[in-house]
């Protein structure tokens, strides 16, 4: 990999990580297009990391709270009861899905999983999914000429049994193409939740996931195409273009809708069919062989 492509990919991953489109899907798909080797499993689960350091400062201050009360409400009976210390526990409970399934599933995660046609499979569906739960949680929001607004819930009412549906929609994100922000959103939309406290609670289920996958893929940097300096480049590209994004989408939820985002979904998806079917692209295109 030269300094150029992990530029590249570092804004992609940057730029894609917190919209609800796929970040990996668009690593894989960026790496196609050009012609360069599929930058793997490895490079995409570290360069996360740097993503997920801009969720760090960005929520540091919910963060902050969330540990702290967590660890003192472990010997302070009295904090138990505290949202927060909820919030920790939420945190925990929605990240087990995702952690069994990705020890389960790591072989195909890094090989059939990447197959284009499967990229674009998801796009389309996991867009249809996001459209339709966006499209309830308008109607909740607005009303109608026969229904009255109704209130959405919020993070108060997070419940374990939501945590671990949460966490099993953000499992689904171990196929690029789904999209880990698209898919927890979608599930939260569809649990009656705000686009507010979806996405929140969306990003800080992230954290001990892509800090743990990131974490187990560091000793395989180097053993592909990708080295160590390069890597590194990419995570500091990715945390930095990261960090504005997330800025401006937590303010972008809380007026808008996400169609754009399915409409692009869907459109990219049925162009990745097309240029397979024509021949264009191999479904296998720009795979490492490392």
């Amino acid at each position: 990999m030269s300094w150029f492509e992990s530029l590249i990919l570092g804004l992609v991953q940057g730029l894609t990580e917190f919209l609800p489109i796929s970040s990996s899907a668009h690593l894989r798909l960026t790496a196609a297009f050009a012609g360069w080797e599929d930058p793997g499993a490895a490079f995409t689960a570290i360069t996360q990391i740097g993503t997920e350091a801009a969720v760090l400062i960005y929520f540091r201050k919910d963060i902050a709270k969330i540990v702290s009360t967590w660890f003192r409400s472990l010997y302070t009976k009295s904090l138990r009861a505290e949202q927060d210390a909820k919030m920790g526990w939420l945190v925990i409970v929605g990240s087990i899905p995702i952690g069994v399934l990705g020890l389960l599933f790591k072989d195909q995660i890094e090989g059939p999983f990447r197959d284009l046609r499967l990229t674009a499979t998801t796009l389309i569906v996991m867009g249809v999914v996001l459209g339709i739960a966006d499209r309830l949680a308008a109607r909740d929001e607005e009303g109608g000429r026969h229904r009255a607004v109704r209130e959405r819930k919020t993070l108060r009412e997070l419940g374990v049994r939501d945590g671990l549906i949460f966490g099993l929609c953000q499992a689904m994100a171990l196929v690029p193409g789904v999209s880990r922000s698209g898919a927890t959103i979608s599930g939260g939309l569809l649990m009656g939740f705000t686009r507010e406290a979806a996405a929140r609670y969306s990003f800080l289920l992230a954290i001990p996931a892509v800090l743990a996958s990131g974490g187990l893929e560091l000793k395989h940097i180097g053993e592909g195409p990708v080295s160590w300096g390069q890597t590194i480049f990419a995570t500091v590209i990715a945390f930095a273009v990261g960090y504005a994004v997330i800025a401006w989408f937590m303010k972008f939820i809380t007026t808008k809708s996400f169609m754009p985002f399915v409409i692009y979904r869907i459109l990219l998806g049925i162009l990745l069919f097309v240029l397979v079917g024509m021949g264009v692209l191999s479904p296998h295109a720009a795979e490492s062989a490392g």
